[in-house]
């Protein structure tokens, strides 16, 4: 064991002086690697991240939560035409579901709608996400209220002129000021501030709570009623606790086609969407973007590699005559073999860790610029590094091999 310890301590050695002794050439191989091991780590690490951040965002939404409306959200086999013509949900239509289907714990009629301009006194926030939604909606979504409450099913109902705002409007408006009770103005009217919302952060798809407010959706029903361009409603559903989700989405079915009249062997007119199903199709997108980032990086690793193995074969021809005077000397076949695979492996290793620390460095300065945590797990160091060391024995075995089969007398007078 000591003899073998004492071959891989001379072997390092021999490989630090020859990568010290040839700066330039260590640099320029060096590049291959960096830029090989960085392009797929970043690659990895900002699809870890992306994936992190949509699955927190969802994390507080059950998986089997519904969505009722007249399109889908993701593919469908119906043709795009024959959605635009659907009949949106309604409110009636929100109240009916809501005491029929008993599979369903929570249901919330929410609209979507264009953007605000919201004023306190002498100063605005413009280009605000208005959230009209129905009493119900946080409990579905699990909103995490900082002061203040929500608004409560009389409020709801009732249409009344209350608002709880996101955190970002919050501090556009009121700095370090407290806004309960104070009165914010939009659509022309006055809204009494009862709740703010915790910190969110950078939501999935560029959307957050934070730079939302969210009112009782019959305020919007009360002044424009229910058929508008600038309004699209649709009806949230959470399903009882342990109750399965496609038979929870067929009773909603059922119970929507009796309530419009359809008939035996006629086609749905509104699409029913699972989250679940949406967050599986995600988790495709997401892989299929770790392949294409491997074969992108994969590229990059392969001509670092030529990089690494082109070096190598010259730094043999270089040592010819001192590799004929170790053997001569008595130098094992091996101990040739294991330099000149440590030089190979510790080059590798070094363009991987400097590819490393570049990914490290660049998602700790996005993470402060862009608000949004840019992840580099431990997997993923891990896989830089072996896959560094993987690059310098595949890279360096030919060049090691035939520089251990080098026969000592016309090694020694080659280089001469």
């Amino acid at each position: 064991m000591r003899l073998y310890l004492s071959l891989l301590g001379e072997s390092f050695s021999f490989a630090m002086n020859a990568l010290i002794n040839n700066k330039l050439r260590t640099l320029l191989s060096l590049l291959g690697v960096t830029i090989g091991i960085f392009s797929i780590i970043a690659v990895l690490a900002a699809i870890d991240s992306m994936e992190q951040k949509i699955k927190k965002d969802l994390s507080s939404v059950d998986k089997n939560t519904m969505y009722l409306k007249r399109f889908s959200f993701g593919p469908s086999s119906i043709p795009r035409w024959k959605m635009d013509n659907f009949p949106d949900v309604t409110f009636n239509e929100y109240q009916y579901l809501k005491d029929n289907v008993q599979l369903a714990q929570y249901m919330a009629f929410q609209i979507f709608t264009k953007s605000e301009t919201v004023r306190y006194e002498d100063k605005s926030a413009t280009g605000v996400n208005v959230v009209p939604v129905s009493y119900e909606f946080a409990d579905i979504q699990a909103l995490k209220i900082a002061g203040g409450r929500f608004y409560n099913e009389a409020e709801s109902n009732s249409g009344a002129p209350v608002v709880v705002l996101g955190y970002e409007i919050a501090k556009t408006l009121f700095g370090d000021d407290n806004p309960i009770e104070k009165k914010i103005k939009m659509y022309g009217k006055r809204f009494t501030v009862i709740g703010v919302l915790e910190k969110q952060g950078s939501g999935m798809m560029g959307q957050s709570n934070d730079t939302a407010v969210i009112i009782p959706v019959n305020v919007l029903r009360n002044m424009y009623g229910d058929h508008n361009d600038f309004m699209t409603p649709i009806i949230i559903i959470k399903p009882q606790p342990g109750a399965d989700a496609q038979e929870a989405k067929a009773e909603v079915i059922q119970k929507l086609r009796g309530m419009r009249g359809i008939k035996a062997g006629q086609d749905d007119n509104f699409m029913v969407d699972i989250l679940s199903a949406f967050t599986d199709l995600i988790d495709q997108i997401i892989g299929m973007l770790k392949v294409v980032g491997w074969i992108i990086a994969g590229f990059s690793i392969l001509v670092g590699g030529f990089g690494i193995a082109n070096i190598m074969f010259v730094s043999v021809k270089e040592r010819t005559s001192i590799i004929g005077i170790q053997k001569s000397l008595g130098a094992k076949n091996r101990f040739i073999l294991m330099q000149f695979l440590f030089e190979s492996v510790i080059l590798s290793l070094i363009g991987g860790l400097v590819g490393i620390l570049m990914v490290w460095g660049i998602a700790a300065a996005a993470t402060k610029m862009l608000d949004f945590e840019f992840v580099l797990s431990f997997f993923n160091i891990m896989l830089g590094t072996s896959l560094s060391i993987i690059i310098g024995l595949v890279s360096g075995i030919m060049p090691a091999i035939s520089a251990s089969r080098l026969d000592p007398v016309e090694a020694i007078r080659t280089g001469m």
